[in-house]
């Protein structure tokens, strides 16, 4: 006897139209559209007062998932899904799980079908226990997916040290249950514009991927500049059209347009925008759509480790590939200044991480990290205690001591018993002023004498703490809030010279991030360079999840 999807047999269960399974999955959730009937009241009084062999099955299968486990026995194990009036919700997640991969998420298309199929064979109470299960596991896999990322953040990569929002796996039930379910499960995903501006982007690049990509790269050679010819400039000018920065044309010559397009190019990249195509850009250039929609999913995830956290109306946005820091207003840029960011070594990379700025200080001491001190002036006091006289030395007390008196060669990175800072000067590491988010890894925003680096196209350059190409300017930002006149405030404390304390009346939260897919103020998503090579493990781990990128070719 078939009768496709079927609740009981018995006269306890559903009246079932006779409907082939295979028909009843291609319709799809079409199982909560008229497929599944409900019976007689005093039937349905038996569907819906479960009897003890569908308790005690369900309590079994619900065993190793503690919320669900709790979420049946407060509601007398009533069944979520499989109950007569279930349908929308039923439909709801089936379609969901379908749709996975609009979001960027792993496919549930598999695990749905078999929910489906479930459906089609369930005939015992046990069946029915064991699919209520099921079905909620299913959907707190989804919702946890959905809101708050697929992966686990600092199991991808040690710097990565942001805490996810997670959601309450028992609250999720009992919200959901209570809830309209499509509108529900909507909800769950991040509601900010960047994600949706996110998602748009991923969708233009599975189109741009089934056409064939942006054509074959540019071969590789010497710089291409306005003036040059031959069939690398036609591959550049061919290039950029199919990438729409250029008007269709048929030009040979690397002239005005092109050189206009390619500056283009660069401004949206991070590049330096002068309109030559040397190495760093046509390296970029020769990025294919592919690898930018890895950057989009990666992004995507990243955005979902964020859902729920409170960026503050007034925030500082430090995007650690984009080289920039900004103030954001309700939404808004108010400021933005170029930064340098930790070098790409494992004990220097900035960490990702969102914390709360608390104050400045303005002619800061540097108080030199350990490992500093021991990985790089301890070998040098060890050849010559008159090393870095820059440096104050001091014991455990704070007392000054006498290198002449000490033996350096006799201390190791273990055992090395002195501290070391420098005082407040125009050539201290810190510069002028430093920007405080207390935290466990020792990162704030600070000014530098080094100033020559922030003209490098690429800014890793520092122990891990970001530095600012404007900290005075950031500064006045920060104090506009809470001084009549903040550039006279912060010069009248930098004339003294001393080290100076300015706490911020109201507190501003900074999020260190590392997007490199990220949508600019016209809402278009905007590509970086890996420079840690995180966005790789992150997108490997994505993969190594059930992301299945090749399914996306179109």
């Amino acid at each position: 006897m078939s009768l496709g999807l079927i609740g009981f047999l018995s006269t306890r269960g559903w009246v079932v139209r006779r409907v082939s399974r295979a028909a009843a999955i291609a319709l799809g959730v079409a199982l909560g559209a008229g497929i599944v009937q409900p019976v007689a009241a005093q039937e349905e009084k038996a569907l819906r007062v479960p009897d003890l062999s569908y308790r005690l099955a369900l309590a079994e299968a619900a065993a190793g998932r503690p919320a669900i486990a709790r979420f049946y026995r407060e509601h007398d194990y009533a069944a979520l899904w499989t109950a007569p009036e279930a349908q929308v919700r039923r439909g709801a997640l089936i379609s969901a799980l379908e749709r996975a991969e609009e979001h960027g998420l792993p496919s549930f298309a598999p695990r749905s079908r078999d929910l489906l199929a479930r459906l089609g064979a369930m005939q015992t109470q046990a069946d029915r226990a064991q699919l209520e299960v099921a079905m909620s596991a299913a959907f707190l896999d989804y919702a946890r997916a959905l809101h708050s990322g697929v992966l686990t953040p600092a199991k991808v990569d040690p710097g990565i040290v942001r805490e996810v929002p997670r959601l309450d796996p028992l609250k999720l039930l009992q919200d959901f249950a209570r809830s309209e379910p499509r509108a529900y499960l909507r909800a769950l995903a991040p509601q900010v514009p960047q994600y949706d501006q996110l998602r748009r982007a991923m969708l233009d690049l599975r189109e741009v991927i089934a056409a064939g990509g942006w054509g074959p790269a540019v071969p590789g050679g010497k710089k291409l500049a306005p003036g040059d010819t031959g069939a690398r400039v036609v591959a550049l000018r061919d290039r950029l059209i199919r990438m729409d920065y250029l008007r269709p044309t048929l030009s040979a010559v690397y002239e005005r347009e092109i050189q206009k397009a390619v500056q283009q190019f660069q401004l949206d990249h991070g590049l330096t925008p002068d309109g030559i195509a040397g190495p760093s850009t046509l390296a970029e250039i020769n990025v294919g759509p592919e690898e930018r929609l890895r950057s989009v999913l990666v992004a995507l995830e990243r955005l979902r480790w964020m859902n729920g956290l409170d960026l503050g109306e007034r925030h500082v946005w430090v995007n650690i590939p984009d080289f920039t820091a900004k103030v954001i207003d309700d939404g808004k840029q108010r400021f933005e200044t170029i930064t340098v960011v930790g070098k790409d070594q494992p004990d220097r990379r900035s960490p990702e991480f969102s914390d709360l700025m608390e104050y400045m200080v303005i002619n800061p001491t540097w108080n030199v990290p350990r490992s500093i001190a021991v990985k790089e002036y301890l070998p040098k006091l060890k050849k010559n205690p008159n090393a870095v006289r820059h440096l104050r030395i001091t014991d455990r007390r704070g007392r000054v001591i006498d290198r002449s008196k000490v033996d350096f060669t006799q201390f190791t990175a273990r055992n090395f018993p002195f501290n070391m800072s420098q005082p407040p000067d125009d050539d201290n590491a810190l510069g002028l002023v430093k920007f405080m988010f207390p935290n466990p890894w020792n990162i704030y925003l600070h000014d530098t004498p080094s100033k020559s680096l922030f003209s490098r196209e690429v800014r890793a350059f520092s122990h891990g703490c970001i530095r600012l190409g404007q900290p005075f300017e950031f500064a006045y930002v920060l104090l506009e809030r809470q001084s009549d006149d903040p550039k006279v405030e912060f010069h009248r404390h930098l004339r003294t010279g001393r080290e100076t304390t300015v706490p911020l009346e109201q507190p501003v939260p900074v999020h260190i991030v590392y997007f490199t897919a990220w949508p600019d103020r016209f809402g278009q998503v905007r590509f970086r360079r890996d420079v840690y090579g995180r966005d790789g493990r992150i997108f490997d781990a994505l993969r190594a999840a059930g992301l299945e990128f090749d399914a996306l070719r179109g």
